[in-house]
């Protein structure tokens, strides 16, 4: 039986149109059967009349004998005209009958049953002179009604069968030409369920209409909400965590992304330049706080204009006098350094007058680099040139100071060997971190790829080799290989409630990585506990990637998210159109996060955007109880770190 209840609503109008037709059909051929019917009836019992008559006169002129009657009854019947012909005497004793037994109709036998015709048989009086002879009864054989009123049926059937066949196109029609914006109606609402405010193009419908131009100033407004807190978030940002003066990164947000690059769980090495501007006090006397203004606004645009050269770069003021370049995942070349030093000398040249010195620092180091002993090694080098106290530069090897057993490949051939032996020699490995929430329980483990070259070797990090991965092109089979390891270890750990595995931007842009990641996710039962998350840099620089890996990977369950999310607060709302399950906010905004009052209120405001759009926020990089207990005090969900255990 039918479940209305669970059908649609056009296959319930698709269903209420075909038993509508059919009705109308089947009545107006019932009908039309009829009152065929009664017509033939009709016909058939006036001939009876008609043709008795004319026989009782013609026999009364011929002085009719028994003989003669006897003869003309079996004329007339062997005709074939007459399903009954008999002549009866006055006293009703038959003199002459002939009669069609067998009822042989030019119909199916079940269409005479179903429309029997009953016509009247045609009687008359036959005379002899002046005294009655006997009487006709004739009845004319039906089964060429029988055959006309088949024909007709099935002519009409045909008919009626045609035009439901026509009437069934056009009501297809009609339904596809409402389905469609019916099904972009529905389809954002199934967005709106799942946090993406889009809007959708106003149906011709006008019932349809109301509905989407409803929807979408509900949306629109949803959407300038979330704008008008944005650009409030961008404010607070700038006020929290850039300096007043230059426009560059503070001290404090400067230092959380170096943090990150030098000995974070995923930590990518790089380099990091510092310039500083002697004797700035007495620039300030001799020349004017304008003129220092002027001198320090063109030493900051030096250092922008370096950065904008190298992606993923913050510039940072460090104090009044030092500046800073953070490169991550790239070692800089001396030349390179000595270029970059020629160029500010050259910014400033005008404003300095001979009345100060400017000098530069420039160290590459390698993941797992002490953030306090690379600037102690920047700060005995510049301390080394303020002795000087002469415009100079110099470059540091950082990464030299650590003991290295096992040597990296020095060559592409080299590396391509390493990670292909990798690959098919299951040299991979997951380090996995805690993210917990504020109760003390674990809400994922976040694990971080490990290479080892050789079977007995060390395990390197992901920041040791993954700038090669990325060079060689090796990302969509390592990223591949992270989430089938990650899926594993939820099936060898039940009680494991989520393993988070990050993915390249650069696997993204692969046209056949998409349908392999699903592929994956798609057969393993484990696939809702998985979490997958891109960076932040990702997120914004490949937005429709990203947006179509969470459209692709939603019916898996799996959850999404981004992380290392800091630079782009103030396009927080945004992320709304990708209907995201979780955000991990940098460590950047969270170190001193109890002293920081402009981080609180910053955060106060992600927090307020993130409940609205039902995603879940994560604070990176927590170092401290306070820290902990503030971002508790926030309302933040969960937390990962060195003081999360």
């Amino acid at each position: 039986m039918f479940n209305f209840s669970k059908m649609t609503m056009l296959r319930q109008l698709r269903l209420a149109i075909v038993l509508s037709m059919m009705l109308a059909l089947s009545g107006a051929l019932l009908a039309s059967l009829l009152s065929a019917r009664g017509y033939l009836e009709s016909q058939l019992s006036i001939k009876n009349t008609d043709n008795a008559n004319a026989l009782a006169l013609s026999m009364s002129q011929n002085n009719p004998d028994e003989v003669m009657v006897e003869l003309l009854v079996a004329s007339l019947f062997d005709g074939g005209h007459y399903e009954l012909v008999r002549i009866t005497d006055p006293q009703g004793k038959p003199i002459a009958q002939r009669a069609d037994t067998a009822h042989a109709h030019d119909a199916p036998a079940w269409f005479a049953r179903l429309l029997p015709i009953e016509a009247q048989p045609g009687v008359a009086q036959i005379n002899k002179g002046w005294q009655q002879f006997g009487q006709i009864t004739v009845v004319s054989h039906s089964r060429f009604a029988y055959g006309a009123l088949w024909r007709s049926a099935t002519q009409m059937t045909l008919a009626l069968l045609l035009a439901g066949l026509v009437g069934v196109v056009l009501g297809s029609r009609v339904l596809k030409r409402l389905s469609g914006p019916l099904k972009v109606v529905t389809s954002q609402a199934h967005a709106i369920s799942e946090r993406r405010f889009v809007t959708s193009e106003v149906p011709r419908v006008p019932e349809l209409q109301q509905l989407a131009s409803a929807m979408n100033t509900m949306v629109n407004k949803i959407n300038q909400i979330f704008e008008d807190q944005s650009r409030d978030l961008d404010k607070l940002q700038v006020q929290a965590n850039t300096d007043a003066a230059t426009g560059l990164a503070n001290r404090s947000f400067f230092m959380g992304h170096l943090r990150t690059a030098t000995d974070s769980a995923d930590a990518t090495g790089g380099s990091l330049v510092i310039g500083r501007l002697a004797h700035l006090h007495d620039i300030n006397a001799r020349l004017g706080r304008e003129a220092a203004d002027a001198l320090i606004h063109d030493f900051a645009s030096a250092f922008q204009h370096y950065a904008q050269r190298h992606d993923l770069a913050l510039t940072g003021r460090l104090s009044g006098a030092d500046f800073a370049v953070l490169i991550p995942s790239k070692s800089v070349a001396q030349e390179e350094l000595s270029a970059f030093y020629r160029s500010v000398l050259a910014s400033v040249a005008p404003l300095l007058a001979g009345v100060t010195s400017t000098w530069l620092v420039g160290a590459v180091f390698k993941p797992g680099t002490s953030k306090e002993s690379l600037l102690s090694q920047l700060e005995k080098a510049m301390a080394e040139l303020e002795i000087q106290d002469n415009n100079n530069c110099c470059w540091i090897d950082a990464s030299q100071a650590q003991a290295d057993e096992n040597p990296l490949p020095l060559n592409t051939q080299q590396w391509q060997q390493v990670f292909d032996d990798a690959l098919s020699q299951s040299r991979l490995q997951l380090a996995g971190f805690a993210v917990t929430n504020f109760k003390g329980g674990l809400l994922h483990q976040e694990c971080s790829m490990r290479l080892r070259m050789q079977a007995d070797g060390k395990w390197l990090s992901a920041g040791e080799f993954w700038p090669m991965v990325e060079r060689l092109r090796y990302t969509a089979r390592f990223d591949l290989a992270g989430v089938r390891l990650g899926l594993a270890k939820l099936s060898a750990e039940p009680d494991l409630p989520g393993v988070a595995v990050n993915l390249s931007g650069n696997s993204l842009m692969q046209s056949d990585f998409l349908p392999d990641l699903l592929s994956v996710v798609q057969a393993h039962p484990q696939a809702h506990r998985l979490w997958l998350e891109v960076s932040e840099a990702t997120a914004f620089a490949q937005f429709a990637a990203v947006a179509k890996l969470v459209a692709t990977l939603k019916t898996t369950r799996c959850k999404l998210g981004i992380e290392h999310f800091s630079k782009h607060v103030g396009q927080l709302g945004q992320l709304h159109q990708l209907g995201l399950d979780y955000l991990k906010l940098d460590a950047s905004l969270v170190q001193q996060l109890e002293s920081n009052v402009g981080n609180q209120t910053l955060l106060k405001g992600v927090l307020w955007v993130a409940r609205n759009m039902d995603i879940m926020l994560v604070a990176e990089g927590v170092r401290s109880q306070e820290e902990l207990q503030t971002l508790k005090d926030l309302g933040f969900d969960g937390a990962t770190g060195p003081v999360v255990r």
